[in-house]
């Protein structure tokens, strides 16, 4: 391997600020040092010879399928509520998800 990645603490805390991740200042270190390890690994595959591979990414001639929209039969509210934990006022009754 000719090259090595360079990771600064700032891109790690970026990373980690993507993955929803909260570090400590040790975890900070440790994942930057993981991190840097996995990109390292991509090195290797950049120097693999893939001229004999065929490409598989992007296939032509096809063409989307669409189908016909029909109306069939289905539940009604009531049946689609009868099992539901908890119901208000003909809906689905859920915990909140979304934070003030």
């Amino acid at each position: 391997m000719s090259e090595e990645i360079k990771l600064t603490r700032e891109q790690t805390l970026n990373v980690a600020y993507l993955a929803d991740l909260v570090l400590s200042e040790e975890e900070i270190e440790k994942f930057r040092s993981w991190l840097k390890e996995a990109l390292d690994c991509t090195l290797v595959l950049q120097e693999l010879d893939t001229t004999h591979l065929l490409q598989v990414g992007h296939i032509t001639g096809l063409t989307n399928v669409w189908q016909e929209d029909v109306i069939k039969p289905s539940l009604t509210q009531e049946q689609a509520l009868a099992n539901a934990p908890r119901s208000l006022a003909g809906y689905f009754r859920v915990n909140c998800v979304l934070e003030k």
